[in-house]
């Protein structure tokens, strides 16, 4: 996508959100201590509640592998923007409407693209 001001909108767009989950990380997380360990403090765990803390440490360590792959996917836009190819779908290099990367700027295929990628992947995470 060469057109700048447009890319200058996305930019924008992924730095807001790429601030808002590491603020939204940080709050859940409580400070310096991520959710699993604070799962783990044995002055919190009754008798009879390890299956509750083993599930909730889980959870935090889905939710961990989420944030972690959606702060990805949104370095990932802006290292494309920066060279030049945001925009552009990475199977077949057509332009990605402006629409469908307003609804997911981090988008890295067309529609078509991204079907037969779902398709051929059936249990990949679709494109945030």
């Amino acid at each position: 996508m060469s057109n700048a001001p447009i890319s200058d909108t996305f930019a924008q767009q992924l730095q807001q959100m790429r601030a808002e989950l590491i603020a939204q990380i940080r709050a859940q997380r409580g400070g310096k201590v991520g959710r699993a360990e604070a799962a783990l403090d044995p002055h919190e765990v009754q008798s009879g509640d390890w299956a509750q803390v083993d599930g909730e440490r889980d959870l935090a360590q889905a939710l961990d592998e989420r944030e972690t792959a959606a702060l990805r996917a949104i370095d990932d836009a802006l290292q494309r923007i920066a060279d030049g190819r945001y925009g552009l779908c990475v199977d077949c290099g057509v332009e990605i409407p402006t629409a469908r990367l307003h609804a997911s700027p981090t988008t890295l295929r067309c529609i078509d693209c991204q079907t037969r990628y779902e398709r051929a992947h059936p249990t990949a995470t679709p494109s945030l």
